[in-house]
């Protein structure tokens, strides 16, 4: 049985944007699952949906089910209950996801206070073993947020979603603007917390490096939907639709001189999602793309074993 389960999504703002289009994804529990693409392409629209995290100008339809039960129809009060227990998020820019003015430690512990899974006492234990679990020593949680560095304030998140012993943890680009040293030292942390704890992991990040790295599966979305999915290393490798190849080839790689120095990558940019091309949305920027393309869109579809691509070349 699956974690997570996600149904046939749609989200759609009043401006007419349909950032998120028949989005199918499933995460068994344990197993980790990343999501690449570009800017623009969905992927942290889709992160909010999962606890409803978005504005109210967003309308949302189909279904996410955690662990059987769907998030898009729960009452509020099982929402809140949902929250931080049964699935956390770990945002993108901590600095602007922690309150400026409260310690840490306090922020930590207000989940687990609010949820009811501890007393005032024993919740400052909590936070102290949570943070030295993420590598801070536990008397930091008298600080600050602007006392800590970016490395250190992107722990804080990791143990904050830690907190309620969550079934699955979503973790929105948790590397942004962090150095290349740090960055690796989170991820490790966050690989090495979801083996030893067996949680569920929905990774989003640009970069299919890092996810094919850290995940078991890897789904690249482009405006909207899912345009390839599969185990991540095969994907990374070996993509079967034009854009994984291209996000692929974006990133030079080590012991590889010819994309060292000339990484490709793509012109233009993802289309506004209140503006989509008709046929398959990718084919005003595919290199191979055909005739039909322009008319015809494409559905995922068998690529191989385990693996999908929306791509009439794909097989």
């Amino acid at each position: 049985m699956s974690l997570l389960e996600i149904k046939d999504l749609h989200v759609t703002y009043e401006t007419g944007a349909a950032a998120v289009r028949g989005v199918d994804l499933t995460v068994a529990p344990g197993r980790k699952l990343g999501i690449a693409g570009e800017s623009g392409c969905g992927k942290s629209t889709l992160a909010m949906a999962l606890l409803r995290l978005l504005p109210a100008s967003a309308t949302l339809t189909g279904s996410v089910l955690l662990d059987g039960e769907d998030v898009l129809t729960m009452k509020w009060g099982r929402l809140r209950a949902v929250r931080w227990a049964g699935a956390s998020i770990v945002f993108q820019g901590a600095m602007h996801s922690l309150n400026a003015v409260h310690r840490i430690g306090d922020q930590i512990a207000e989940p687990i206070l609010l949820h009811g899974l501890a007393g005032p006492a024993a919740a400052r234990e909590r936070v102290a073993g949570l943070l030295e679990q993420v590598g801070l020593p536990g008397s930091r949680a008298d600080a600050y947020p602007h006392e800590l560095s970016g490395g250190q304030r992107q722990r804080v998140m990791i143990a904050m979603a830690l907190a309620c012993d969550p079934g699955l943890i979503v973790a929105d680009e948790p590397t942004t603007a962090l150095d290349v040293m740090i960055q690796a030292q989170i991820l490790r942390l966050i690989e090495q917390l979801v083996a030893e704890q067996d949680i569920s992991l929905l990774m989003i990040s640009h970069d299919l490096a890092v996810l094919a790295d850290t995940c078991d599966r890897l789904a690249v979305m482009y405006a909207g939907r899912v345009v390839e999915e599969g185990p991540a290393r095969e994907v990374y490798e070996a993509a079967r639709h034009p854009y994984g190849r291209a996000l692929s080839a974006a990133f030079p790689r080590i012991g590889d001189p010819a994309s060292r120095r000339a990484p490709r990558g793509l012109p233009g940019d993802p289309p506004d999602p209140a503006a989509l091309p008709s046929g398959c949305t990718f084919h005003p920027r595919c290199p191979v793309a055909l005739a039909s393309c322009a008319t015809e869109d494409q559905a995922l579809r068998e690529a191989g074993p385990g693996r999908r691509a929306a791509c009439v070349l794909a097989g």
